[in-house]
């Protein structure tokens, strides 16, 4: 592999370093920017699902956004360690040198890799409202245990998304989130708790606006 890809280390391109039986948090967005309320969302993990790590998957891009305001890769990744400040939480984007667009290729190389490592994808409620509209989203949800985070604005997202109705029967009671990474698949909860109103696209429009 090269020592770098896009001006990222090598270091960032690789997976994290995992144990057998370690429970991890599998955390990915562009993070375009990375701000506090990611950062909620990877503590508030880290303690409800009782996680051993929590890789911070910064991705080369979201197929489902538009790319045009999208700051370089090294850039986020950067910006990114600056927000997680646990060492439990490692900032990876191993994604890119395996030139991955979605995540259900993601999962499908991360439990491939890692064999006897007890996974579970993090998202926030937000993301759960257009999860139907993800590629192979069935299959996502088959193959790992979805811890659901809530956000502003989105806190009924689990009574009304496709991927909740479909999947009523996986949803496991918020109480044994501490459970939720060594379930088998399909398993998912609703972790409510505090919540941030910031946004990627808040703090772009932001730093646009003082531009102009």
């Amino acid at each position: 592999m090269a020592t770098e890809l896009f001006g990222v280390p090598a270091s960032c391109l690789r997976m994290p370093h995992v144990e057998k039986g370690m429970a991890v948090g599998l955390f990915g967005g562009s993070f375009n920017p990375p701000h506090a309320g990611h950062a909620l969302v990877a503590e508030t993990a880290l303690r409800r699902l009782r996680l051993d790590q929590l890789w911070w998957i910064v991705t080369p891009g979201n197929p489902l956004k538009d790319r045009s305001a999208l700051a370089p890769l090294s850039e986020r990744i950067a910006l990114s360690r600056e927000c997680s400040k646990d060492p439990r939480i490692k900032v990876t984007a191993f994604e890119a040198a395996h030139k991955i667009r979605y995540t259900a290729d993601t999962i499908e190389l991360v439990l491939a890799c890692n064999r006897g490592v007890n996974f579970v994808w993090l998202m926030g409620a937000d993301s759960l409202r257009d999860f139907h509209r993800w590629e192979r989203w069935r299959k996502i949800v088959r193959s790992v245990p979805i811890a659901v985070f809530d956000r502003p604005g989105a806190t009924l997202s689990f009574l009304s998304s496709k991927m909740a109705k479909v999947f009523d029967q996986a949803r496991i009671d918020e109480d044994d989130a501490p459970l939720l990474a060594r379930l088998s698949p399909p398993a998912w909860t609703f972790v409510h708790g505090p919540r941030s109103s910031l946004s990627s696209t808040q703090l772009r429009e932001t730093v646009r606006s003082a531009v102009l």
